[in-house]
This record gives C-alpha cells, sequence and structure tokens, in this order.
C-alpha cells in the first residue's frame, strides 16, 4: 500500500494555526506593541513586504507606535499601508518617522477590532480547508491509481476530515477567546 503523508497535512494545518496567532498577536487590547503592525505588508520595491523590512517599529510610549522607515521615498508607501490595514491607525508623518498614537479602546473600536480578528480567523480556516481539499485530491488520485483500495481511501479521508475539523475547532476557540480578551473593559 503507498503512504499518505497525515504528517504534513498536520504541519501545514499547524502552520494555518500559527500564523493566525501571529495576526492576532497583533491586535493589541492596551498597551502599545511592536508587533501591532506585523500584519501590515507595504509595496515596496516592485514587491510586498513585512512593515519591518522597510522600517524600524518601536514603542516609545505605552499609547503610541513609532515607525522609522530607512528610505525616506518609502515614507508615503508605509503610511499608506498603515492607513489601509484595517487596524483603524492614523500615522502623524514627522520626517522619516511616523508617529502612530493608539486610539482609546472604546466600545466601537473593540468591535471593529473584533471584526479584524473573525476575518483573521476565516482566512485561517480557508487555508486549512486548501490543505484538506489538497489530502483529499491527493487521496482520490491515489485510489484511481491503484494505490489504495476504496475502503482504505475512506478510512483516510474520514482521518483527514477529523484532522480539519479539530484545527477549525482550534481557530474558533482560539478566536473566541481573543474576542474575550478584546471586550473586557
Amino acid at each position: 500500500m503507498a503512504e499518505f503523508d497525515f504528517d504534513d497535512l498536520k504541519r501545514r494545518m499547524d502552520g494555518a494555526i500559527q500564523s493566525f496567532k501571529s495576526d492576532l498577536a497583533g491586535l493589541r487590547t492596551g498597551r502599545a506593541s511592536p508587533n501591532l503592525l506585523d500584519p501590515v505588508m507595504v509595496d515596496a520595491y516592485g514587491s510586498s513586504m513585512p512593515i519591518n523590512q522597510v522600517a524600524n517599529v518601536s514603542v516609545p510610549e505605552p499609547r503610541m507606535v513609532s515607525v522609522t522607515v530607512w528610505d525616506k521615498q518609502m515614507v508615503g508607501k508605509v503610511e499608506r499601508a498603515i492607513r489601509e490595514s484595517n487596524l483603524g491607525l492614523n500615522p502623524i508623518t514627522d520626517g522619516t518617522t511616523l508617529r502612530i498614537p493608539l486610539p482609546e479602546l472604546n466600545e466601537q473600536r473593540r468591535k471593529e477590532l473584533v471584526k479584524v480578528a473573525q476575518q483573521y480567523a476565516e482566512s485561517a480556516k480557508v487555508a486549512v480547508r486548501h490543505v484538506r481539499r489538497d489530502g483529499m485530491e491527493t487521496l482520490k488520485k491515489m485510489e484511481k491509481d491503484g494505490d489504495i483500495g476504496q475502503d482504505d481511501s475512506r478510512q483516510m479521508s474520514d482521518r483527514v476530515q477529523k484532522m480539519t475539523d479539530e484545527t477549525v475547532s482550534d481557530v474558533d476557540r482560539t478566536l473566541a477567546a481573543k474576542e474575550q480578551e478584546i471586550m473586557q473593559v
């Protein structure tokens, strides 16, 4: 019987979870953090780059993030990327430095952050479903090629589905915990 790599599927699903958790780490619920801008991608030099590859991100004060852009011609692009990032931030440009005051977390802002967290969760679930689809297609091909029998294929498909369900549940649990953290006053 041919081998089907469940470990690879698990590793790829875990990668989607880790990416999701990293995105959530950027949603700060109080004190400023340099990780806040991790999801921001800047169109620089013909490609899309994380903000930390074109600037230094620091936290000089508890409610302020400072971004020092290395290339002065990139300041406008970095500012635009931050404004369009769905994080609700409005940078103030001062030469090559962008100062980003963090708004107070009022009820409306908390709800906006929850919506952003939900978007991240949906993206993670889509990534997990793509991994599931790849696994299922591989199983169908193996069955068609005669590498595995119909019973084995069905059994392995059930196992892939169970892995998918567990991973999606993990995303839901992580999202629920983050929503609760955001909404706490």
